[in-house]
């Protein structure tokens, strides 16, 4: 754990806690309902309640903080977010297919990211009352008390993955439960750090804002967590997408996970400075 907490981390966290609830609020008042929806970028849904809760964010995030640079999912891009020292990366809600379906485990994600490593991070499950909660040197905690990983997992690990990727593991002899498929990826994600899962995986394409509140949480609370083509993730450069990921409690479990995501997926051809991804 660093000696020195980054300035302002307590003060950012705060913000970001009250901003989580608050947005919660928001998306509970259309979770259920007859819902607005859309799709973007042909496949990816969209709800009325994603951009209710992405203005609220702007103005409670940027409000507070204007000289911080923005990337949110539902927000459109702005170069100007390149030349911020510090930078809100946020998904109004991750896991929109389970929200429009009335599912429970869809949350709000969000992170402050400093030279390209997040340095607080939020992950707020409304309708489950569960949030995670990590800055960088003060540890990891959900719904305030503190997590952190305890090691070997047992015999049979609890993985979900897709279908091809659990072929990969048992060709590399690892015995392991599939375990549930939650929509949200940060949700996912965090319960590594929660020690609900073993490890967890993503496929390539995940975006800044998927992972980067999760990355935190998962960091502070002793997890491994890689990009399995580039190694650890680095944020808020021009391409915010990242190769397959892995996190998992076991160091062990990361060398098989990281070859059959490989395998699955693939690397990225061109594989630039991760600083410009």
């Amino acid at each position: 754990m660093p000696a020195v907490v980054p300035q302002g981390i307590e003060d950012d966290l705060k913000l970001l806690k009250s901003a989580a609830v608050h947005a919660g609020i928001i998306a509970l008042g259309f979770f259920r309902t007859e819902l607005r929806t859309w799709t973007k970028n042909v496949t990816s849904p969209v709800s009325e309640a994603d951009i209710a809760v992405d203005h609220f964010l702007i103005g409670a995030l940027r409000g507070a903080r204007p000289d911080y640079g923005w990337l949110s999912e539902e927000t459109a891009d702005s170069p100007a977010r390149l030349e911020s020292q510090r930078v809100f990366i946020v998904d109004p809600i991750d896991g929109t297919r389970g929200f429009i379906k009335g599912e429970d485990s869809w949350t709000i994600s969000l992170a402050v990211v400093e030279v390209g490593r997040p340095i607080a991070g939020v992950v707020y499950a409304p309708v489950r009352d569960e949030m995670y909660v990590a800055g960088l040197g003060l540890g990891a905690s959900r719904n305030g008390v503190p997590m952190r990983v305890e090691g070997p997992a047992p015999a049979s690990p609890i993985i979900p993955a897709p279908a091809a990727v659990h072929n990969e593991l048992a060709a590399h002899g690892v015995d392991h439960v599939p375990g549930p498929a939650y929509p949200s990826l940060a949700y996912r994600l965090v319960q590594v750090a929660a020690g609900t899962l073993d490890a967890a995986v993503a496929r390539r394409g995940a975006q800044d804002w998927d992972i980067a509140g999760a990355d935190i949480i998962l960091t502070e609370a002793g997890a491994r967590f890689e990009d399995v083509c580039l190694g650890t993730p680095l944020y808020n450069g021009s391409d915010t997408r990242h190769a397959a990921l892995a996190a998992t409690a076991d160091a062990s479990l990361l060398s098989p996970l990281r070859d059959a995501l490989r395998v699955v997926y693939g690397c990225p051809q061109s594989q630039p400075d991760a600083q410009n991804r």
